[in-house]
């Protein structure tokens, strides 16, 4: 699918702190196919806003059609603007993802409000798309707690759910694709020589059965709905940052490399960037020349043409 489409630069898509605007979409835009020096567009201002649900929305993320002539923009329907009472949010919080849809990256019409978390779900968070070639279909995955009593009152911890669609209205029935037991949040793949990469946050709190609590790892299977994934590193960026989570994953549009950005959520920096030229060796080295916009949230870098690039930057320049 990429490989006849020649890049010529990244778009990035984001959310901001909790605040009267933060939480809504954001784009910034690479300075031509520089990967790592990004500035926010439309003099930093939102380019999307919802109007559904929650009227917040938080962890965008952008999956290209097959064809290159389409967009989806799914994002966890969201306000902790108006309330960081955060347990009640994966007790009782929306079990709808906010769906946008574009020909040009630029015109997106009005979001949806898109159910497809199940009854059981108190929580629908960081949504990410991608196309499986397998199904002939997109699988949508994001966190859920799942209650087994109807008011969620009980214990829970999150998982990872899927559920697979073709054009963002209709979706089939949730299954459950990551479950460890504890709380596993954040999950992002990237796909290279037929071999899924995915990362995720451990976000169990970091003690003794749980060391490298709050960081990123690791793993790969040669399937997206495979049953097992076998597990490739831990602890992610430790070290260089102090705890991690909304981990960004893209490879570069000129040479064998991936950048992997992880949020240092404890920090005023926020996003962290990382890179390899070994995506199956599990080492991720920092990367100290890097430019991000303002407060860098939970998002997506997306590969973008020439022409892409260039009718961002006119239309929010």
């Amino acid at each position: 699918m990429t490989a006849s489409r020649e890049y010529a630069g990244y778009l990035y898509a984001h959310f901001k702190r909790e605040s009267v605007d933060g939480e809504q979409i954001y784009f910034a835009l690479s300075a031509g196919n520089d990967p790592l020096h990004f500035d926010d567009l439309n003099g930093g201002e939102p380019v999307l806003r919802s109007t559904v649900g929650e009227r917040g929305v938080r962890d965008p993320h952008i999956v290209r059609s097959p064809q290159g002539d389409r967009f989806y923009l799914v994002a966890t329907d969201l306000r902790v603007h108006d309330s960081t009472d955060w347990d009640g949010h994966q007790r009782r919080g929306s079990r709808s993802i906010v769906v946008w849809e574009s020909t040009d990256l630029v015109s997106w019409g009005e979001g949806r409000l898109v159910e497809v978390a199940p009854p059981k779900a108190g929580n629908t968070w960081a949504p990410e798309a991608v196309w499986d070639p397998e199904q002939d279909a997109y699988v949508v995955h994001w966190s859920s707690k799942l209650y087994d009593d109807p008011e969620h009152e009980d214990e829970s911890y999150n998982r990872i759910l899927y559920a697979t669609t073709r054009d963002f209205r209709e979706f089939s029935e949730p299954r459950v694709w990551v479950d460890r037991g504890w709380n596993t949040i954040d999950a992002t793949v990237i796909e290279h020589e037929g071999v899924y990469y995915r990362f995720l946050k451990d976000e169990r709190a970091r003690g003794g059965g749980a060391p490298l609590g709050k960081s990123i790892f690791s793993e790969t299977a040669v399937s997206l709905t495979a049953a097992r994934w076998v597990p490739l590193a831990e602890g992610i960026g430790l070290g260089a940052i102090s705890r991690g989570e909304g981990p960004l994953v893209y490879r570069s549009n000129t040479e064998e490399k991936w950048f992997l950005w992880i949020d240092e959520f404890t920090a005023e920096r926020r996003y962290v960037p990382f890179e390899t030229t070994d995506l199956a060796g599990g080492e991720w080295t920092p990367v100290h020349d890097y430019r991000l916009p303002p407060d860098p949230c939970h998002g997506v870098v997306l590969p973008v043409t020439a022409a892409e690039h260039e009718r961002l930057s006119t239309a929010w320049a």
